[in-house]
């Protein structure tokens, strides 16, 4: 697979002195063509100025950004305007042309390029049809709602036939349902059109279900780069655990957990779960070599990308020593966390029945 930008040591610094801002602290980032490739971030990280550097919006302070194989950074007017033409661009205010119809804002690009009337009448009317907006063609942005007027964005950006295109907070002014419909559309324009997408956003269930790479920002820095798969079922810095987390509901937090502890006595641990190659029922052989019972009080399985992961909150029940064996032997097969590593040992499925027949009597 061939690389469609690469980030090479790209810093940006705005200000000088005591307003200094470091936007940007040597970015080193491979985007492959083809895929759609999500950077995410908190407000600051530097996810926009970095989108911004592909097409020479910005210009970084050091570094190189290289866009199919040519240093942008090295490039000025024609030449820059020129490479601008293989870059669509996809905004979160819409960015559209309000006294130009849907048809007009489409077919700028086109006009500017010097299409003729004929190849921009094809043009438009293709693309009209692949954002769903055909009887929109004479409509004025003001008689658009927000995800109409997205589309006419997306249309717009792929109307010179760019190889790439950048979406700055495409979804972010949009309500739930359509920034449903205007991500599955980024989704239809790379695999339609092969047309490879740089996705800047901070809605994280919009990455989990479109990207196929993410990188993590934070203070201007990449904190973690690897396949939507990877990040999702192992994040490894605090921050994207942080994203991951707001739409993966698969681990307790600490009010789950007391009140899982007020109703299970018995010895709790978190087991992962992701795709195996083998079928074998580990739990229950585990369950059955040492004597311990086993509940699952939390959890769930997520599908991603065909692959399957999540997490397991499991209540261990038996003697102390089989308890104990229990664990050793789960993380053979998987990674554990045991949350009650320093807990006293846990009674005996026989002793807690008894205790609460007690109770009960």
């Amino acid at each position: 697979m061939s690389t469609a930008i690469e980030f090479d040591r790209v810093s940006k610094v705005f200000g000088s002195g005591t307003s200094r801002v470091e936007a940007l602290r040597e970015v080193s980032l491979s985007v492959q063509a083809g895929q759609i490739h999500a950077v995410v971030g908190c407000s600051g990280a530097g996810k926009s100025t970095l989108l911004r550097t592909v097409n020479g919006l910005e210009r970084p302070t050091s570094g190189r950004v290289v866009v199919a194989g040519r240093d942008t950074t090295a490039l000025s007017g024609k030449e820059l305007y020129a490479a601008r033409q293989q870059t669509g661009m996809i905004f979160q205010q819409f960015n559209l042309l309000s006294a130009r119809t849907v048809y007009g804002n489409i077919a700028y690009p086109l006009r500017l390029a010097g299409l003729s009337k004929d190849a921009v009448l094809d043009r438009v009317e293709e693309l009209l049809a692949f954002v769903g907006l055909t009887d929109k063609a004479l409509s004025y942005p003001s008689q658009l709602s927000g995800g109409q007027k997205q589309r006419v964005g997306i249309a717009r950006a792929l109307a010179t036939e760019p190889q790439i295109i950048l979406s700055d907070e495409a979804t972010s002014a949009l309500d739930p349902a359509t920034t449903a419909e205007v991500a599955g559309l980024l989704q239809r324009t790379n695999e339609e059109y092969g047309v490879t997408v740089l996705l800047v956003t901070h809605e994280i269930d919009v990455v989990r279900d479109i990207a196929h790479r993410v990188t993590v920002m934070d203070a201007g820095g990449v904190v973690e780069d690897g396949t939507t798969y990877d990040v999702f079922s192992r994040p490894q810095h605090a921050v994207t655990r942080r994203f991951v987390s707001s739409v993966l509901r698969s681990v307790p937090d600490e009010g789950a957990l007391a009140t899982i502890r007020r109703v299970h006595r018995g010895r709790l641990v978190q087991l992962h779960v992701e795709d195996r190659e083998t079928d074998q029922p580990f739990l229950s052989e585990v369950a059955r070599r040492t004597g311990v019972d086993f509940d699952v009080v939390y959890g769930g399985v997520e599908e991603l990308q065909d692959r399957l992961f999540g997490s397991l909150t499991l209540e261990l029940l038996g003697e102390p020593a089989a308890v104990e064996a229990a664990v050793a032997q789960l993380r053979v097969s998987t990674t554990v966390v045991d949350l009650d590593a320093a807990a006293p040992p846990a009674p005996s499925r026989a002793l807690r029945l008894a205790e609460e027949v007690a109770v009960g009597a």
